[in-house]
Formats: structure tokens, C-alpha cells, sequence
């Protein structure tokens, strides 16, 4: 049987799935940013993996924010009722919905710790063990015409469910994944290059991802049973399963870091605003 990094380390798990977020799509950004902070003034701080839901939402990369036009398709999409937000962590433009888990690893490293592989692969390694059987179909590596592309994309029969970027502080990483659970990844995609056609006209190819159909699907569409609740319920169920982890469970962010999480997210808001001036 393999051995976890989380049966190693006590771990604290936030999960607010249950109710999706209706409005600012940063304030969980700004709870992952708090507990990164935290982790990174007291190493000894357990590991955070913090799971979320939005409405409607699309969270863009730096270099979407960049594009020629990108400030007039974030007001075309906030007129259409979505909520915008440039993320701290690296990637491109993703949409956010009730079908899509956003799944957060937060833990200290050592300063001298620079090599971001490992923490990406705890990553999938938590998600392929979270799917239990389906997992083993599971591969990682970039899939050519998928939304926000990357070296850890994660896919099942060539069609990308996942992707995964990373934040890194002095002495803490946040590596952020959305994990499309439910839809349809048509329409996931058809929102991103309906972004893309209108902020990046103009712009050379090479200066943003070249969304093809027919690459992204959700793992219901996949045919992973259980939706999101089932996804929830498996990820509780590993993290449980090993009588030598101990799992702290919260709901909310504690109130011992609601003031830095609001720091933190009046400085994503006011970094969001200079970047596209929305």
C-alpha cells in the first residue's frame, strides 16, 4: 500500500463547498494568501488544504491581464454577470462554477526550498488518490488546445479535467488547482476563447493559450461517479483514513486570520485594478 505525504504531518482542511461563493471571487484567494503568510512566519503551522466553489466567475493569469484588449472583455464578462479577479499564482484564464472544485494545498517550506516540481506533485498525487480507482486512469502533462495549459495538467483518455499553478512566498507555496467535477467542458471552453477573442486581438499567438474544442470534459463527463458532494466525500474519507494524521476541520476562516485575510484581499483587488482597471 503507498505511503501519503499527509499520513506524515497533521493537516487542517477548509472546506466551503457546500455553498458556493456568490460575489468577490478573491476573498478565497485572499484565505489561501493569509494562510500562506501564516506558514510562512511559523514553520511549524500544519498544512492548510482549503476546498471552494464560485458561481460564475473567471480568474485570469498575469499575462491575460497583459493582453491588448484584456480591460474591455473583463468588462464584457462583468456585464454578462461574471465575476473577474487576476490570481496571485501563475496560469492562465480559467471559468469558475458550481461543478468546479477549487482545491488549495498551503504548507511551509524552507527558504532554501526552490524547486517548485515536488509541491506540484503533491498535488497530483492528493487528487489521484482522491479518485480511488478512476485515478489510476489518470495522466499528467500538457494538453495541447486545453485552457490554461501547463506541465501538470491532469487528464483522463486525453481529456483535461485539471489544472494546477503555484504561488511561492519566502518560506511557504500555495498550489491552487481548479478540478472541473461537473458540466460540460465545451462550454467551460467556449467561455475562455469567447475571452480570448476579444482581449487578445491583435496579440500574437505565442502571447496566449490557443484554445481548441473538444480537449477539456469534466469527470462526470468522464465517467467518475459521485459529482461534487462525492469528490468532498473521498477527499474527507482518504485524509481520515490514516489513524496516524490528524485532521482539523473547518468550515470558515478562523477568526484568528480574518484581519490578514482581509489585508490580503484589499491588496488582490487593488493589484486586479491596476492590472486591468476594472
Amino acid at each position: 500500500m503507498p505511503f501519503y505525504w499527509w499520513e506524515q504531518t497533521p493537516v487542517q482542511l477548509l472546506a466551503t463547498v457546500s455553498r458556493p461563493y456568490r460575489g468577490e471571487v478573491l476573498i478565497p484567494f485572499s484565505v489561501d494568501e493569509a494562510y500562506a503568510r501564516l506558514c510562512s512566519q511559523e514553520p511549524t503551522t500544519a498544512p492548510v488544504i482549503h476546498l471552494w466553489r464560485h458561481e460564475k466567475a473567471i480568474v485570469l493569469g498575469a499575462r491575460d491581464a497583459k493582453l491588448p484588449h484584456a480591460a474591455e472583455a473583463v468588462r464584457q464578462l462583468e456585464a454578462a454577470g461574471y465575476q473577474t479577479a487576476v490570481r496571485p499564482s501563475g496560469g492562465a484564464a480559467v471559468p469558475l462554477a458550481p461543478g468546479v472544485i477549487n482545491l488549495s494545498l498551503v504548507m511551509p517550506v524552507a527558504a532554501s526550498d526552490l524547486n517548485p516540481e515536488p509541491f506540484f506533485l503533491r498535488m497530483v498525487e492528493l487528487i489521484r488518490a482522491t479518485l480511488g480507482d478512476d485515478g489510476a486512469k489518470m495522466s499528467s502533462g500538457e494538453v495541447e488546445g486545453a485552457y490554461c495549459p501547463g506541465t501538470y495538467d491532469l487528464a483522463i483518455a486525453g481529456y483535461k479535467f485539471c489544472g494546477i499553478a503555484q504561488r511561492r512566498l519566502t518560506r511557504a507555496v500555495a498550489v491552487q488547482a481548479f478540478i472541473n467535477v461537473e458540466g460540460c467542458g465545451r462550454t467551460y471552453e467556449e467561455i475562455i476563447q469567447s475571452f480570448y477573442e476579444k482581449a487578445a486581438m491583435g496579440a500574437p499567438g505565442e502571447q496566449f493559450p490557443q484554445v481548441q474544442p473538444g480537449r477539456m470534459a469534466s469527470l462526470s463527463e468522464l465517467g467518475v461517479s459521485g459529482g461534487v458532494e462525492g469528490f468532498v466525500l473521498r477527499l474527507q474519507e482518504l485524509l481520515h483514513a490514516h489513524a496516524e494524521s490528524s485532521v482539523a476541520v473547518l468550515d470558515a476562516c478562523p477568526d484568528s486570520l480574518a484581519h490578514e485575510a482581509k489585508q490580503a484581499l484589499d491588496l488582490l483587488k487593488g493589484r486586479h485594478r491596476q492590472l486591468v482597471g476594472s
